[in-house]
């Protein structure tokens, strides 16, 4: 995302700002990905010198459950070892949820997921994202500077559907500007991966005429769903919801007692901080603290250019749950600094309670 955002700069708005690049701006994607790369592998190890310099032990392999007090983990480099603990924590996460009539294959790198999207070796000519949510015009907007005509096929009438109505809006309209091109209220029934590309079937949401679209390459970006399958649940009779996430007080318990669930496996938004939140206090809970986490004060961010970033409640639950409120806004075109940084773009809003004027 930075290296596109660069790139764009470069080739768009230094010149504005009198800046002149004798030549042709060009992008060395393999560089690029494997920059991104380098950064991914620095972190992670940053977390293993963590874990190793405060004596956690670190098993490598795929864990699962064998009752409230062992886990059994079929190691990577062969074997199983079985742990026997006091407490678990399921901490697994989630992984990319399947769209059957556009099956995803990230080494022939013409359907793509979210992982494939990071990996492409080129920059394509056109890209079609399945899905108007927060990855799919993440991924969308860092191929669309970088070059790709971008073309973004969404089930429902509008993008981003949780987000704020007015905010949405906004952000359309800027991803517009940008190139972006739009078909909401629209499924895809069937594809097919031809020498060029992929050709998409597609048909309105509601009914009606099926048409074709084409791209060199296809993002499917239709959410994620909680990696709960296979980890021994049902042998413990620890119950799911209708979306396979595991159901829990109001302390992360499952229904064993000595076992936790947090993060992406659980209900709520599927954030890394959120789920971070969450262990620190189921990890309290089980130590005899208070752990506690506030709902109602979760930021939320889409890494686009301009990124989108909200917390608290939209104006439609706060109408919904008829909660008197005022309203402000203030675009960022009458900011001084952004209109020096030539980012003018969008808006902040702020809705309060109408009579403590707490923010909401």
């Amino acid at each position: 995302m930075h290296a596109s955002h660069l790139y764009h700069s470069a080739s768009h708005d230094f010149a504005a700002a009198g800046i002149t690049i004798d030549g042709t701006v060009t992008m060395d994607v393999p560089k690029m990905i494997a920059t991104k790369d380098k950064t991914v592998n620095g972190l992670t190890g940053g977390i293993e010198f963590l874990l190793k310099k405060h004596k956690v032990d670190y098993i490598k392999g795929f864990g699962k459950l064998t009752g409230a007090n062992s886990v059994e983990v079929a190691l990577n480099a062969g074997g199983t070892q079985t742990l026997d603990t006091k407490n678990v924590v399921l901490a697994v996460g989630s992984e990319v949820t399947p769209l059957p009539p556009v099956p995803v294959d990230n080494a022939q790198q013409r359907i793509v997921d979210s992982t494939g999207a990071l990996e492409l070796k080129s920059v394509p000519k056109s890209m079609i994202v399945v899905g108007g949510g927060v990855i799919g015009l993440e991924m969308g907007s860092v191929w669309s500077r970088l070059g790709a005509e971008v073309t973004v096929v969404e089930f429902l009438d509008t993008i981003t559907p949780t987000m704020d109505k007015e905010i949405t809006a906004n952000f359309q309209k800027i991803l517009k500007k940008q190139g972006f091109k739009f078909k909401l209220g629209t499924k895809v029934t069937s594809s097919k991966v031809t020498d060029t590309g992929v050709e998409l079937t597609v048909e309105p949401s509601k009914g009606g005429d099926a048409s074709t679209l084409n791209a060199e390459v296809v993002l499917v970006a239709t959410g994620r769903r909680p990696f709960t399958k296979n980890i021994g649940l049902e042998d413990l009779k620890i119950p799911t919801d209708k979306l396979g996430r595991v159901e829990v007080d109001s302390h992360f318990r499952t229904t064993v007692p000595s076992i936790y669930a947090i993060g992406d496996c659980i209900d709520g938004p599927m954030l890394a901080h959120k789920a971070e939140e969450e262990g620190i206090a189921a990890v309290e809970t089980i130590a005899g603290r208070a752990g506690h986490v506030n709902y109602d004060a979760i930021p939320g961010v889409i890494y686009t250019s301009p990124e989108v970033a909200s917390v608290g409640k939209t104006e439609e639950e706060l109408k919904t749950a008829g909660v008197a409120y005022n309203k402000g806004s203030f675009p960022f075109n009458a900011n001084s600094r952004a209109r020096a940084n030539l980012n003018a773009d969008g808006l902040v809003k702020v809705l309060v309670d109408k009579n403590t004027d707490k923010i909401l």
